[in-house]
């Protein structure tokens, strides 16, 4: 169950992030479940040391770990889009 859930919301995640760095027309829902996921993962294991709490993959789904997770997803897009265009936008 906790899969199901994080795939969801990792899917909300990676299409906020999407809006937020205008790449939502380009990918499609598959995309942003992806962009979501790992965006989290990455953020999780990389930012929430440093800022403190839980990460989402380990089932907190509080405020700080879910922005945490928003900021990783956005992170990954402009990596995405730099490495595709040459602008991260």
């Amino acid at each position: 169950m906790n899969l199901i859930i994080m795939l969801i919301v990792g899917g909300v995640i990676g299409w906020l992030a999407s809006l937020v760095m205008r790449t939502d027309g380009q990918q499609g829902i598959l995309m942003n479940v992806v962009v979501g996921v790992v965006g989290s993962i990455l953020a999780g294991y990389l930012l929430t040391p440093f800022l403190g709490g839980a990460p989402i993959t380990s089932g907190a789904f509080d405020i700080k770990s879910l922005f945490v997770s928003f900021l990783g997803a956005i992170v990954l897009l402009a990596i995405v889009n730099f490495i595709r265009r040459g602008s991260a936008r």
